[in-house]
């Protein structure tokens, strides 16, 4: 009779601590760790990102609107011109002529040479791009935070239920996690200035 109890109580003993949750709570724990890991990767991958594609399509911008200023402005001085019979007769007149056409014509021939040799390389298709990358990154981050805080619930839960707060009150001691909460201002979207 003594071996029935002391068995049955080895059982009890051992069902206790199989069901005592000492290792899900390790375990979730982990998860939390690693779920904000995955945030902060999320919010280093925007750091290291953004920047970038905005110097790109400032950069690609710039080239762009240099090349089109110099189309507008060699077409406003041959525009200008009056071709007058004292213009086309007199040698200085006729280079003047010659030289805002010339202008004109290699303002356009590098505005073709872009156009052909980089038919998709437009501002506005740059500018498209980042707002996919500006969007993709930001719904990667908010998935992070998301995923993160549905770990931080489910490691909250596990140690404040029964048995689990029994074994985390007498053994771990491990706190309650902070789930991701939005800062203030976080209403206001925030502005990229180029």
């Amino acid at each position: 009779m003594k071996k029935s109890v002391l068995g049955l109580l080895l059982a009890a003993v051992f069902a206790l601590l199989s069901g005592c949750g000492y290792n899900s709570m390790q375990a979730n724990e982990e998860a939390v760790i690693a779920a904000w890991g995955n945030v902060e990767s999320s919010c280093q991958r925007r750091a290291d990102l953004i920047p970038n594609l905005v110097e790109v399509v400032k950069g690609y911008a710039k080239h762009e609107a240099e090349t089109l200023t110099a189309v507008t402005e060699a077409r406003a001085r041959v525009g200008s011109l009056q071709v007058t019979k004292d213009l086309l007769n007199t040698p200085a007149g006729m280079n003047k002529f010659q030289q805002a056409q010339g202008e004109l014509s290699g303002a356009l021939s590098r505005l073709m040479v872009v156009v052909e040799k980089y038919p998709d390389l437009k501002a506005n298709q740059n500018f498209m791009d980042l707002q996919k990358q500006l969007e993709g990154t930001e719904n990667r981050i908010n998935v992070a935070r998301e995923r993160y805080n549905e770990t931080v619930q489910m490691f909250n839960t596990s140690i404040r239920t029964f048995p689990n707060s029994l074994t985390n009150s007498m053994m771990l001691h491990l706190q309650r996690k902070e789930p991701f909460k939005a800062e203030e201002g976080a209403k206001v979207a925030p502005k990229v200035k180029f």
